[in-house]
């Protein structure tokens, strides 16, 4: 049941803070003010005056679920790196970050999108998550403020921010057009747990054409799921941000049934640390958020603005691949059988990003035998698209239009 947004909405605003430009009588403009860990900074950003920045314009209604971030605490264990062409890649030692999001349902109670369905985000207060959660929802904002203006419209494959508020106890509330209710990594949990329960039940076992026809759809089914994350990312790209989180569970659906492949919509999300590419950004050296990512340009041997840029790009690529292979697998495979944090260990640890031994490797294990059939369509494209993302040389790997004209993803193999 949706229920009246609670008391506790305040309509005065301490880091949204909303006001008519003289010069802009079309358009919204508001001041965000990013507080980082040395010191205060202020930006004035436009977006369309459609965006709701009133409480009393939502319903919120129930909670949907939470999650908290991973934090990256350093770039380099004793041991364990290792040499490559362009530089050398370190291995991360990643913890649970302080900053914990809640999602809530709720919908639009006024205006002409009375009645649309919303998502709300919610950041905690300073009190609760400190001054990074601030940060992070200034910088989401910040994102979605500047991809939405773009004068080449809108992109459907990123979902679309409709709103927000702060509370009179410091939480920011983002609230975004529901696209979804389910993400990639729902889609991977479920199908792989449908092919533990089928082999369990031994369910059609004896019709190989059905079995044959149901490879084809989650073929196809994550071919198109791929097809949408990329070209958000790509658009992105285009407009001078990186997403910078991408991964399973950053990638929202409108349906996970494989039948309705077809109508399927996948959207990005998560843009909270989300970089901007600009060169006067980069050359100022500003972004708390993005320092680790800087860092790592650097030991990659990118040290000018237009290097650190090809460098943010090709990091997000690298992502990107990960989740290309984490599709590739877990859908394929048993319950249990192989999961992201498995799969990237194996990728980076055991085959030291050499795809061709890891596909030796899985040959080998029969449970991984419909992953290798998938990669293997084209003549192997998808292992060649695989190793391109990934290429341990960020110079050699393919800009995201690229990856989107390889034959493996216009869906030439299935």
């Amino acid at each position: 049941m949706i229920l009246v947004s609670p008391d506790c909405l305040s309509n005065s605003y301490s880091s949204m803070l909303f006001s008519r430009h003289p010069m802009l009588s079309s358009h919204l403009c508001f001041t965000i003010r990013r507080r980082t860990f040395r010191t205060k900074t202020s930006r004035r950003l436009c977006v369309a005056s459609s965006l709701i920045t009133s409480p009393e314009s939502f319903e919120v209604g129930r909670l949907i679920g939470s999650y908290g971030f991973m934090n990256i605490t350093s770039y380099s264990a004793g041991g364990m790196d290792f040499e490559y062409s362009g530089g050398q890649l370190k291995v991360q030692d990643v913890g649970e970050g302080s900053v914990k999001i809640r999602l809530y349902e709720g919908r639009i109670a006024q205006g002409s999108l009375r009645g649309t369905p919303v998502v709300f985000k919610v950041y905690p207060g300073q009190r609760a998550g400190g001054i990074e959660a601030d940060m992070m929802a200034a910088n989401e904002l910040n994102a979605h403020a500047v991809l939405q203006s773009s004068s080449k419209g809108a992109c459907q494959n990123l979902l679309m921010l409709v709103g927000g508020f702060e509370t009179k106890t410091g939480e920011q509330w983002l609230a975004f057009r529901n696209g979804g209710k389910y993400s990639a990594a729902d889609y991977a949990k479920v199908t792989s747990e449908k092919i533990s329960k089928s082999i369990s039940t031994k369910e059609n076992s004896w019709n190989h054409f059905e079995q044959e026809q149901k490879i084809k759809r989650r073929r196809y089914f994550v071919i198109k799921l791929l097809q949408g994350a990329i070209t958000g990312l790509a658009y992105m790209h285009y407009h001078d941000r990186l997403h910078q989180s991408l991964g399973p569970s950053s990638v929202v659906l409108n349906t996970i049934a494989e039948r309705e492949a077809p109508y399927l919509v996948p959207r990005l999300r998560d843009l909270a640390f989300s970089v901007d590419l600009r060169i006067s950004n980069l050359e100022d050296g500003r972004g708390t958020l993005s320092e680790g990512l800087w860092r790592r340009a650097i030991a990659a041997g990118a040290s000018t603005p237009m290097e650190k840029r090809a460098f943010g790009i090709a990091d997000d690529i690298y992502e990107a691949g990960l989740l290309l292979a984490y599709l590739a697998f877990v859908p394929f495979c048993e319950a249990g059988i192989v999961d992201a944090l498995s799969l990237q260990r194996l990728l980076e640890n055991t085959f030291r990003l050499d795809l061709e031994a890891m596909r030796e490797y899985c040959i080998a294990d029969d449970r991984l035998e419909e992953a290798v059939k998938f990669l293997d369509l084209g003549d192997r494209a998808g292992w060649q698209l695989l190793q391109a993302m990934l290429n341990p040389d960020f110079r050699k790997r393919p800009i995201a239009e690229a990856v989107l004209k390889h034959r493996f993803m216009i869906g030439a193999v299935v």
